[in-house]
C-alpha cells in the first residue's frame, strides 16, 4: 500500500492534472522527491532554495501539519495521506 499525496490545483500544471499521486512510504522530504522524479519541476515549488518547505507551501500528515512534527525528516507510512497546500493571501 502507498501513501496518497493531495495535490492541489496551483500544482497540477506539473503532474499534468492528476489532484492525487501515490508514492513509496519514507519521510517527506522522500515524497517531494518521488514527486520530482515523476514530475520534474515540482520539488522547486514546493522547497525553498536552502531545501527546507518554501513558506508559502503547508504540508499536513494526515490533518496534522508537519512544521509541528519533525518538518521534511517526518515519517509516511503506508496508508497514509499527505495534503499540499498553498498559503492563501489577501484581504483589504
Amino acid at each position: 500500500m502507498a501513501v496518497e499525496v493531495r495535490i492541489p490545483t496551483v500544482f497540477r500544471k506539473l503532474t499534468s492534472g492528476e489532484s492525487r499521486a501515490a508514492v513509496q512510504p519514507g519521510t517527506i522530504g522522500d515524497l517531494i522527491s518521488q514527486l520530482d522524479a515523476r514530475y520534474p519541476g515540482f520539488q522547486s515549488q514546493v522547497l525553498a532554495e536552502g531545501g527546507s518547505l518554501h513558506r508559502f507551501v503547508n504540508v499536513y500528515l494526515n490533518d496534522e501539519d508537519v512544521r509541528y512534527l519533525d518538518g521534511l525528516e517526518t515519517r509516511a507510512g503506508e496508508g497514509d495521506t499527505v495534503s499540499l497546500l498553498p498559503s492563501v493571501a489577501g484581504g483589504a
